[in-house]
């Protein structure tokens, strides 16, 4: 059985263990294991998580297959970017399964259910952004529709940033 939860506050922990894995699997490899570490550290921390839940602006929801942690989203609505000039569009910031689940269709799931989530805040889209070297995200999203509409550096450290592409 699936089931999606939002998360609250009481889903830091959860929420920095399951997004640090999550990331490493992804992005690992993406710079030296001290620039990811300390990327990891400062992003994906239980205090961090605690700030970010409590800023009404961020929605996380978890996923769980069979009462397992499986993978997680995070949504901002009406969140405007550099190359997205529509109103009300609704920005995927974060849709990370753990390994153990891939190939399953439950990207799928939770990428719908974000789709009806911004449906019912009355959004106009989804925009998001992807590493060039995802290729399994890049191809997911293609299949969803999705375009590419620019390109930018996500910043790793002072002296690293990975090549992101924007899609709509």
């Amino acid at each position: 059985m699936h089931k999606i939860v939002k998360s609250t506050v009481k889903d830091a922990q959860l929420l920095s263990k399951l997004s640090a894995e999550t990331f490493i699997t992804t992005h690992g490899h993406s710079a030296t294991k001290k620039d990811i570490g300390n990327y990891v550290a400062k992003n994906f921390s239980e205090e961090h998580f605690a700030l970010e839940l409590l800023d009404t602006k961020n929605e996380y929801h978890l996923f769980y297959v069979d009462g397992t942690i499986a993978g997680y989203s995070k949504i901002v609505f009406n969140q405007e970017s550099l190359v997205i000039v529509a109103k009300n569009v609704t920005y995927m910031s974060r849709l990370y399964f753990l390994k153990a689940f891939y190939g399953l269709g439950l990207g799928k799931e939770l990428f719908n259910f974000n789709i009806s989530l911004a449906k019912k805040n009355n959004q106009a889209g989804i925009w998001l952004a992807v590493w060039v070297e995802n290729s399994r995200a890049i191809s997911f999203y293609k299949k969803k529709g999705f375009k590419k509409v620019g390109s930018y550096d996500f910043p790793i450290s002072e002296t690293h940033s990975n090549p992101n592409m924007f899609f709509i």
